[in-house]
């Protein structure tokens, strides 16, 4: 397995003062014939990073310039003690990745907590913004009750409110969570076809644990008073560009047919769908049918 950075242009970026690792890719073009087509940037989901798009910058990267970026707190992006990591910082990182590194109109992909980036930002940046693809998106709509984040939604309160109120208790929850034994089995429960959870996709996922700022950028994440960013219907709602969604449609981490029957009361008529047999990453489970269905919708651009 070839990782992403080995093949592609990387980087870094300066953002609020903070390394932000990023890569690229594009065809054998010149740039008058780049620009025809809009770029592409993807967003990878938590605890990820570009190494999660290994399957896809290089294909769709035949077709129009891509990039992918790690976002602050993940990857081999900076993990800063004393941000406020959620939705709104991952938009304006978003957005400011576009105006300042790409230029020019740009097709936002976001997988999970990435899609929540995507669309966000993809409202952010108006005409900026050519299309927005989202991949088992995370977030919640207004008539949603609001519960602790993520993971903690499907456990039970108390064990949640011991998480919230115990340091030591995080430490150890954090310290199980990286080892590589528990990454694996975590993907294997959101992966329907295994194949693709190999040692790569582990150690993509383990090695940016061990940095400095990791179990700090945890539990600002999982902490429920942090910022949550604008509900779903929101930003639907201002939502100017053409939308596509992605699904893993037995994604075991949201109920994908009920959540795809809220999403089609909020979403434009115009916005596109495709359901696949997959868990909650279909880029990286599928990779060549999320590549077909996004290159298919691209050239409708």
């Amino acid at each position: 397995m070839t990782s992403v950075q080995a093949q592609e242009k990387n980087n870094l970026w300066t953002y609020m003062g903070h390394s932000v690792y990023c890569c690229s890719n594009s065809p054998d073009l010149s740039r008058e014939a780049l620009i025809k087509s809009p770029a592409v940037l993807l967003i990878h989901g938590f605890g990820a990073s570009t190494d999660h798009w290994r399957h896809n910058l290089p294909v769709i990267s035949t077709f129009c310039e891509v990039h992918a970026i790690d976002l602050l707190g993940f990857g081999r992006s900076s993990k800063p003690a004393g941000l406020e990591y959620g939705g709104p910082l991952w938009k304006d990182q978003v957005s400011a990745y576009v105006k300042e590194k790409i230029g020019r109109p740009t097709v936002l992909v976001g997988n999970s907590l990435g899609g929540y980036a995507a669309l966000a930002a993809g409202c952010a940046l108006g005409d900026e913004a050519a299309g927005v693809v989202l991949l088992n998106a995370a977030g919640r709509f207004s008539e949603e009750k609001v519960t602790v984040k993520g993971f903690w939604s499907t456990a039970r309160k108390t064990f949640a409110d011991i998480f919230l109120k115990n340091a030591l208790f995080q430490r150890i929850l954090f310290e199980n969570l990286r080892q590589p034994s528990t990454i694996r089995r975590t993907l294997n429960q959101v992966y329907i076809d295994s194949s693709n959870v190999d040692d790569d996709l582990v150690e993509s996922i383990r090695r940016p644990s061990l940095d400095k700022g990791a179990f700090g950028v945890f539990r600002s994440v999982f902490e429920p008073a942090g910022p949550q960013g604008r509900p779903l219907d929101e930003l639907f709602a201002q939502l100017s560009s053409p939308l596509l969604l992605v699904w893993g449609n037995q994604d075991p981490w949201m109920n994908a047919p009920s959540k795809r029957a809220m999403y089609s009361r909020f979403t434009p008529a115009s916005t596109k769908e495709v359901i696949l047999d997959a868990g909650h990453c279909p880029h990286d489970e599928v990779p060549e049918k999320v590549n077909t269905a996004l290159l298919e919708w691209l050239k409708t651009l």
